[in-house]
């Protein structure tokens, strides 16, 4: 908790990322990847991030990534 705390205080921004990467199926992926099979990587903390495609942006909220979790269950069925 006192950990989550500092992070919110003094932790990382998040405002500087990679490119995309798309892993391909064959390979392990790391679990940003799982949701959408693309992720991105912070250059200033290194943590990993799923990233949307079609909507061009990176999913931070774990609001946002149950619903981007329930589009792809409903597109699938």
């Amino acid at each position: 908790m006192i950990g989550k705390l500092v992070d919110v205080l003094f932790g990382c921004k998040h405002d500087r990322y990679s490119f995309p990467v798309t892993v391909r199926r064959a390979t392990r992926r790391p679990q940003a990847a799982a949701l959408t099979g693309t992720y991105v990587v912070c250059l200033d903390c290194g943590k990993e991030f799923p990233y949307d495609w079609q909507e061009m942006e990176v999913i931070t909220s774990p609001d946002r990534h149950r619903e981007r979790l329930a589009e792809l269950a409903k597109h699938a069925a």
